[in-house]
């Protein structure tokens, strides 16, 4: 493996691990609830600092945001905002089936999604090259996205045990299961509004003077709009419809805690995106796995630093403990894929068709009408 693939690797374990143990400083409030964090973060770190940072590092940024096509736009849009109900759903799903399953479904639907759709229609830029899945390298990625639900199945029913099961209505727990589900499938919208937009923007931006870095951050800037809009959007409607503004007054001194918040969020981002492009063109579906992976370790871990694992007892223990080491091994299955040389992980018939470099293209070889 390259330095560089090296690099994104790291990157990217870095972006997961730091997604997932994201929610720390909730542990340390005490009057401001999600309606409070959940605005101030998102509006900071998916809306403002984006946009602040992407014209600051970009010269000229607004003139190449104009020569993007519409399809651009409407790509990153749709799988932004996907994402962003896939946040509202998840957290209404803890409130009928709690954490452990929702965060089970969640991973375990996502992760074969976001892995195998990008090396079946292909993303934008260098991601357009990408092998498919009859190749040496798609078959050692399906052996390690099997490793992985094994994986997730086991976090699953650990976090579900740990948890401990409280009386419930049919009806709620098979509505918090269908919104579980379908927050594991939107959930991918933020791979995606990157894997098929950043060709023709970081080509555009670069084109104008504009670093790796400051491309990278241009691509977030537009692919988190939608996704921002959906997580102001409902804390606003939660803190409309309780009336508890005055909280934020009572709990000022947390607000520095959702700030923080609001950093991170946008820091697990970053590194995730530039920990794809730099894993080169399998790096849409490596990285993306490695980033769930990493990002439900992360969690537990928290869980466990946290102290909600201390009443568990010795079988989920045993189970998060087997899911964790299942992880690790995928992880590191996953990355020998990445790493095979060109020759063993050529492209299959569809990317062979057209091996043209593609520094302007919009979806590469994806579909139009890509739907999560």
């Amino acid at each position: 493996m390259a330095l560089q693939q090296w690099l994104g690797l790291l990157l990217t374990m870095v972006g997961g691990l730091l997604a997932g143990t994201s929610a720390w400083p909730t542990k340390m409030m005490r009057t401001l609830r999600y309606e409070h964090w959940a605005l101030i973060a998102s509006l900071l770190g998916l809306l403002i600092l984006p946009w602040t940072v992407a014209l600051w590092l970009c010269p000229h940024a607004l003139a190449g945001y104009a020569t993007l096509p519409a399809g651009v736009w409407l790509k990153a849009l749709v799988f932004s905002t996907a994402w962003g109900v896939a946040n509202v759903l998840c957290m209404l799903a803890w409130e009928h089936i709690g954490v452990g399953l929702t965060l089970g479904l969640l991973t375990g639907i996502g992760l074969p999604v976001g892995v195998l759709v990008p090396m079946l229609c292909k993303g934008s830029g260098l991601f357009a090259t990408a092998p498919g899945l009859q190749t040496p390298a798609g078959h050692i990625i399906l052996l390690a996205v099997g490793i992985m639900l094994v994986g997730v199945l086991l976090a699953a029913l650990a976090g579900h045990g740990r948890q401990g099961s409280t009386p419930q209505s049919s009806g709620s727990f098979r509505l918090g299961l269908v919104m579980a589900c379908l927050a594991g499938l939107l959930q991918v919208g933020l791979s995606f509004s990157f894997v098929y937009t950043q060709g023709p923007i970081v080509a555009a931006m670069k084109q104008r003077g504009a670093e790796e870095v400051g491309a990278n951050l241009a691509v977030w800037a537009v692919c988190l709009i939608g996704g921002g809009v959906v997580n102001v959007a409902y804390p606003l409607f939660r803190l409309f419809r309780d009336h508890n503004w005055r909280d934020f007054g009572v709990g000022r001194g947390e607000l520095g805690l959702a700030v923080v918040m609001g950093i991170t969020f946008l820091a697990f981002i970053v590194l995730m995106g530039s920990g794809l492009r730099l894993l080169g063109p399998l790096g849409a579906s490596v990285g993306f796995g490695v980033y769930q992976a990493l990002q439900l370790t992360g969690a537990q871990a928290l869980g466990l630093a946290t102290g909600e694992w201390r009443q568990a007892h010795g079988r989920c223990r045993r189970q998060m403990r087997a899911a964790v080491a299942l992880l690790l091994v995928a992880v590191v299955i996953i990355a020998y894929a990445g790493s095979l040389p060109p020759a063993s992980r050529a492209p299959d018939r569809s990317a062979a068709l057209d091996s043209r470099p593609h520094p302007t293209s919009v979806t590469g070889h994806a579909p139009p009408a890509l739907l999560e």
